[in-house]
């Protein structure tokens, strides 16, 4: 207000003058040039506080847009701070002495920003404006956007060292309670939880998914006086990393059939059967080495962390961290929607265009991939497997079937991305070497998506992290 007052003033006195008739008008209309040029000066500066005023907003509008998207609470500062001081770089350095703050509200839903900056003058330094302060501010409310979310956990019997899988358990539930807060069902949050081992389970129920020997299988009482658990064999060729539904490429049954390494059928038709976790690598039956069932959608907590409850480790068969993978991205994929059943909605997995909505994996393991030979040097160079066993898959020894399921993985990690699909990777422990930490880095959709986890404790920071990583990625605009 006090430029316009200057500004008012010498307009006013200009036109006092050019209606004057009184002597003295050279040294008069000399004193009126001046206060011209210097009328023109302030208007130049007014000109350059417009623009510095604008220069300043759009920082502050790229410093909220970009606090808005982190999905880390921790990093809303410095990334709204780096984008504020590269838009006023960015402005010329007209901009002097720039001040810019960042309050998020409690529930970190509103970011409001406000900065103060200085624009040198250059005439209107005559009349004592040395430097001018320009100010700005916005508030950015983030929104909240659904999610379909994919719990790919490990499940295989290194687990059971170390404590290892109740800390995985506890951290799981952890991250479920943290993104559903204190509610049991949030708008748009829907969740499933895929167990693997060497397989993976997909449920009794789905029978219908089987090829006709499997079904047949079942019908002839192969399985004797136990029943099909629910696990299914890799499908052959390129098939293990698709998204393709059952109705196209059904799938063969997991049958662990009796043998020296799995001596389910006595001597007489007699059987003995343990196909219980607590059995641990002596136990025998068809089923032998199949986990827990897949939790396919569901929007209610209570049932995931039911299910999170009742992960075990199993042993047997080794681990293939890719089937658990695929298995993760069938719960997601639009081309499954209507045919999980149950609690989940037959209108999921929603498409991947869906307005507002993100689909995101986490997958985890504490070990590499591999085939596991139980009695060392059992039938055909391994334990069975969803790939049937070793020399059947066609390898001839356990590290070249390890190369290959590492390259299955990682071309399913990128079919998967290219979907628009987010994935955080994470291994722990201490068997995960360089290599295997190397695929599972390459895996996740960036670097900041990838965790490793040397401990127990250090599992619950990460899962902690992702956590509140998801809950704002809901909130992000």
């Amino acid at each position: 207000m006090g430029v316009l007052r200057h500004l008012a003033g010498l307009s006013g006195r200009a036109a006092a003058f050019w209606h004057s008739t009184s002597g003295g008008t050279l040294p008069l209309a000399a004193g009126m040039m001046l206060s011209l040029v210097g009328f023109a000066g302030v208007a130049l500066d007014g000109a350059r506080l417009i623009y510095a005023k604008d220069v300043l907003q759009r920082a502050v509008d790229a410093g909220g847009l970009a606090a808005g998207h982190a999905l880390d609470v921790d990093d809303m500062d410095a990334d709204g701070h780096d984008f504020f001081n590269a838009n006023v770089a960015a402005g010329g350095g007209i901009l002097r002495n720039t001040n810019m703050n960042i309050v998020i509200s409690d529930d970190d839903r509103v970011l409001t920003l406000t900065a103060t900056a200085q624009v040198e003058s250059t005439f209107m330094s005559v009349f004592g404006f040395e430097a001018i302060t320009v100010s700005a501010s916005t508030e950015v409310t983030r929104e909240t956007r659904g999610m379909e979310l994919a719990l790919v956990m490990d499940n295989t019997g290194s687990m059971r060292s170390g404590g290892k899988i109740t800390a995985m358990k506890d951290a799981a539930r952890s991250l479920v309670n943290n993104i559903y807060g204190e509610e049991e069902v949030n708008p748009n949050l829907w969740v499933s939880l895929i167990p693997y081992t060497a397989a993976v389970n997909v449920g009794a129920g789905r029978s219908a998914w089987l090829d006709s020997d499997g079904q047949d299988a079942i019908d002839d009482g192969d399985f004797g006086p136990t029943v099909w658990k629910g696990c299914v064999e890799a499908r052959d060729g390129t098939g293990d990393r698709t998204d393709d539904p059952p109705a196209d490429d059904p799938f063969s049954i997991y049958f662990y059939a009796d043998a020296s390494d799995n001596d389910w059928i006595q001597s007489g038709g007699s059987y003995d059967i343990d196909e219980a976790n607590g059995a641990q690598n002596d136990g025998t039956g068809p089923n032998l080495g199949c986990g827990p069932a897949i939790t396919p959608l569901t929007a209610a907590k209570g049932p995931v962390i039911a299910a999170i409850d009742e992960m075990l480790p199993w042993h047997r068969g080794g681990t293939t961290s890719n089937l658990g993978l695929v298995w993760g991205w069938r719960t997601l994929s639009p081309r499954w929607q209507g045919l999980w059943g149950g609690g989940t909605p037959s209108e999921l997995p929603l498409s991947y265009d869906e307005p507002f909505m993100d689909k995101v994996i986490v997958v985890l393991t504490d070990g590499q991939n591999q085939f596991y030979d139980h009695n060392g040097g059992g039938p055909q160079g391994s334990d069975y497997t969803a790939y049937d066993r070793l020399n059947v898959f066609g390898y001839a020894t356990l590290d070249q079937a390890r190369a290959e399921i590492d390259n299955r993985f990682a071309a399913l990690c990128t079919t998967i991305k290219q979907t628009g699909i987010k994935i955080f990777a994470i291994t722990f422990g201490s068997t995960p070497n360089a290599s295997t930490q190397s695929l599972y880095r390459t895996c996740a959709s960036n670097t900041g998506f990838y965790f490793h986890a040397p401990s127990n404790d250090e599992l619950q920071t990460v899962f902690d992290t992702i956590g509140r990583q998801l809950s704002n990625l809901r909130l992000s605009q």
